[in-house]
């Protein structure tokens, strides 16, 4: 069964940057589409971005295009979002996602999801 685990979420001042990982495992990822997305309290899930198989493919949000990067490592079936310059409006609890085509924002596309990391930027 495949499962995605994320992990380094936390609490970052204004300004300040994080790391998330999302760790696959139980099956075999060669083609697949990895992705970020993030819910906040009263909100709907919004996409925050993804990245093809290759990584020579990246899409991102609005909201976070030149502050965030994706990137994966397929050795280690892991994908990253390095976040920097973080404002109070990123506070979320960001997914990771797994999906079989690259139409990024569709979230229907997605099968697999983790469970989530809270991430808590202060003012």
């Amino acid at each position: 069964q495949v499962q995605l685990v994320e992990s380094g979420g936390g609490l970052v001042q204004t300004g300040g940057s994080l790391r998330l990982s999302c760790a696959a495992s139980g099956g075999t990822f060669s083609g697949y589409t990895m992705a970020w997305f993030r819910q906040a309290p009263g909100r709907e899930r919004e996409f925050v971005a993804a990245i093809r198989w290759s990584g020579s493919t990246t899409s991102y949000g609005e909201s976070v295009e030149g502050r965030f990067t994706i990137s994966r490592d397929n050795a280690k079936n892991t994908l990253y979002l390095q976040m920097n310059t973080l404002k109070p409006e990123d506070t979320a609890v960001y997914y990771c996602a797994l999906a079989r085509g690259w139409l990024p924002t569709r979230q229907g596309l997605y099968d697999t999801w983790g469970q989530g990391t809270q991430v808590t930027v202060s003012p």
